[in-house]
């Protein structure tokens, strides 16, 4: 059964509220495509999980889409700093729920193992558990020793963008998977979007995401742009330029672009 779908009719699919898990890594094959069909649709109050974050967390900031982020790193790397996201959570509109990388993908897994939380060790002589409140502490009970643990996160929904993936949802990432495997695993559903669909039958390469974890699959050249993709294309530097000037002006023109 093909579970290939439209762009549009998945991201109708997404409810308000929703807590996002998003692929990739700041501006590498980030599913960009996908959070910009939410834009469009006007979607409200999501949250968003992802250990680096950039323009897909700026674009929904923006938009007024964002509603909190369990994130380590939001930012655009050599470009500076996420504009959107910082006034939201200056301002006290968008929630951040400010972890490590590590801890996100701790909290991720705890989901993956049906616990509600999971040891994390990683924070000795921080002060994050403390200016946070994420990371509780609890008596081990073999050890009488205290050990640093992380609520679950299971989101709703992990969209994940791909280099090829096949009608049944089967999903192939070429380089990097960043997170991207975790999340699917963790997720009540998960989409793929991909460069290239192609059927079952003709993959030369074992794909990294299976495809019994799969919803939708849909069919997204360019998907990640004006970030990356590689090896298929790299970072759009002047288009992200041109977004960091002016978000909210961009966020129009991509309106625009849509409705024409």
């Amino acid at each position: 059964m093909s579970k290939q779908a439209k762009l549009s009719e998945v991201a109708q699919t997404i409810q308000n509220g929703d807590l996002l898990a998003l692929g990739g890594n700041a501006l590498h094959r980030s599913p960009i495509a996908f959070v910009l069909e939410l834009v469009h649709q006007q979607k409200r109050d999501l949250s968003v999980i992802k250990t680096a974050g950039a323009l897909d967390v700026d674009l929904l900031a923006a938009a007024g889409a964002l509603a909190s982020v369990h994130g380590g790193y939001i930012g655009f790397e050599m470009f500076g700093l996420a504009p959107s996201y910082r006034k939201g959570v200056q301002n006290g509109d968008i929630i951040a729920h400010e972890h490590a990388c590590a801890s996100v993908i701790a909290a991720l897994r705890a989901s993956i193992y049906g616990v509600p939380f999971q040891p994390i060790n990683g924070f000795h002589g921080s002060d994050l558990p403390q200016l946070t409140g994420l990371i509780k502490q609890v008596t081990c009970p073999f050890t009488n020793q205290t050990t640093p643990v992380v609520e679950a996160l299971n989101p709703d929904v992990t969209v994940i963008h791909a280099h090829v993936a096949d009608e049944a949802g089967n999903a192939y990432i070429e380089g990097p998977l960043y997170e991207d495997e975790i999340m699917a695993k963790a997720a009540k559903r998960v989409i793929v979007t991909a460069e290239k669909v192609i059927a079952s039958t003709d993959w030369t390469v074992q794909p990294n995401i299976p495809g019994f974890l799969v919803e939708h699959v849909i069919h997204t050249p360019q998907g990640a742009a004006p970030g990356s993709c590689a090896p298929l294309y790299d970072i759009d530097s002047k288009e992200v330029t041109r977004y960091l000037k002016s978000p909210i002006d961009y966020v129009n023109g991509q309106e625009a672009h849509i409705h024409g």
